[in-house]
C-alpha cells in the first residue's frame, strides 16, 4: 500500500466524485431517496481481520452504501478488480429485525412473492441471494405455512452482478439507476417491515 498510496487516493477520489454524481441522479429518480454524501457512503479499504483473520489486509474493490437510512437496508455498490456488483436488502440481520421481516411475510407474503415474481426483477437479480437457510420452520411458524420457502431465509437480499464491460460503458451510471429502481419495491417492502 505504501508504494501505491498516491494512486489509491486518486482512484478513491474518482470513485467518490462518481458517487456524488450517482447520488444526485438517484435522488432525481426516487423522491424518497436519502441523500448520502460520498465520504459517508464509501467503505474503508481495510478488511476487518478481527472477524475474518484469513482475508487480505486490503480489499481489492471499492464499496459504497447509498440511500442510507439508519436501521434499514441500503443500496450497495461494489466495483472491484475481480468482482463488481449492485446489491441491496438485509444480510444476516439481527434476530429482532429478522422476526419483523418474517412477520411481514406472514401478514402479506403475497406482496413479496409478487415483487420477486416480476419478469424484469427475475431478469435483473435472478431471485433472492442464496445464503444460510433454516432446515425447518422458524419458531412460531408452521412447517406448512404457504410462504415457508421465504420464512426459512436468514438473508433477504438481491445481487446484480456486473461484467467489466458493463462497468466501462459510457452509460454505466444510467444502468446503475435502472437497477436501483428495479430493486426499489423489494427494499421498500423490507424497510417497511422493519420500521413500521
Amino acid at each position: 500500500m505504501d508504494a501505491n498510496r498516491n494512486r489509491y487516493r486518486q482512484l478513491r477520489l474518482s470513485f467518490m466524485h462518481w458517487l456524488e454524481e450517482l447520488d444526485f441522479k438517484l435522488a432525481a429518480a426516487d423522491p424518497d431517496y436519502q441523500h448520502t454524501p460520498a465520504d459517508k457512503a464509501v467503505n474503508r479499504i481495510n478488511n476487518n481481520l478481527k472477524f475474518h483473520p484469513g482475508k487480505a489486509v486490503y480489499k481489492d474493490h471499492f464499496g459504497a452504501a447509498l440511500d442510507k437510512v439508519p436501521g434499514t437496508g441500503d443500496f450497495y455498490i461494489q466495483i472491484g478488480i475481480n468482482e463488481s456488483l449492485l446489491a441491496g436488502g438485509l444480510w444476516r440481520t439481527a434476530p429482532g429485525v429478522l422476526r419483523s421481516v418474517r412477520d411481514a411475510i406472514d401478514y402479506n407474503g403475497q406482496e413479496l412473492e409478487k415483487i420477486l415474481g416480476q419478469k424484469s426483477f427475475k431478469d435483473t437479480f435472478g431471485g433472492l441471494y442464496e445464503d444460510e437457510r433454516l432446515q425447518t420452520a422458524p419458531k412460531g411458524f408452521s412447517r406448512d405455512h404457504p410462504y415457508i420457502h421465504l420464512l426459512r431465509n436468514k438473508t433477504f437480499a438481491v445481487v446484480h452482478r456486473l461484467s467489466r464491460d458493463t462497468v466501462l460503458e459510457a452509460d454505466f451510471t444510467a444502468h446503475v439507476v435502472q437497477v436501483y429502481m428495479e430493486m426499489l419495491p423489494f427494499r421498500r417492502y423490507l424497510n417497511q417491515a422493519i420500521t413500521v
